[in-house]
């Protein structure tokens, strides 16, 4: 997970989010909370990051491999079919995702995380809509017409978002 952080508009902070937090230690603090905005760069949306000092790390015991249980329902069929592939359910479910992974985001993903970052920083900014309808048509161009007043850091996080393929 790769998130940005915003303060007052302009980009402070990029990275994976313990990288980050450890990097808004040395900052002063915001006048007001809601001037700070957490994003995450895959889906768009604000995140909220955890501040408080890690706890030590775990010295005895099994280590954790970040593996978690969680609940998946499914029909019989897809049951039975996952058990049938190599690994079983849980190595078949692994590779499909991985899959998914390896071919990347969707335009439409991609138009979707940046309206929702846009929505979330920039929604009382001047032909706001106006840039949303071109970001949804596809044109950036068009997006780079209307945003071309807002900070700049902004106008290039939402491009970026949305047109990864012509990020700088």
């Amino acid at each position: 997970m790769s998130v940005t952080v915003f303060c007052k508009g302009a980009i402070v902070a990029q990275g994976n989010p313990e990288e980050v937090v450890a990097g808004l230690a040395a900052l002063p603090a915001p006048e007001r909370s809601s001037d700070m905005l957490v994003f995450d760069d895959d889906t768009g949306k604000q995140v909220d990051l955890d501040m408080r000092v890690p706890p030590a790390p775990r010295t005895r015991g099994r280590p954790s491999l970040g593996v978690r249980a969680r609940e998946v329902t499914l029909l019989p069929r897809h049951w039975d079919w996952l058990n049938l592939q190599r690994g079983g359910a849980s190595a078949a479910l692994r590779r499909l995702v991985d899959g998914a992974l390896a071919r990347g985001k969707s335009e439409e993903e991609c138009r979707d995380a940046a309206y929702r970052f846009l929505s979330a920083i920039a929604g009382d900014l001047p032909h706001f809509e106006d840039a949303i309808r071109e970001l949804y048509a596809g044109n950036c161009v068009g997006y780079d017409h209307f945003t071309h007043d807002w900070p700049a850091d902004i106008h290039a996080h939402g491009r970026k978002l949305a047109w990864p393929e012509n990020a700088a």
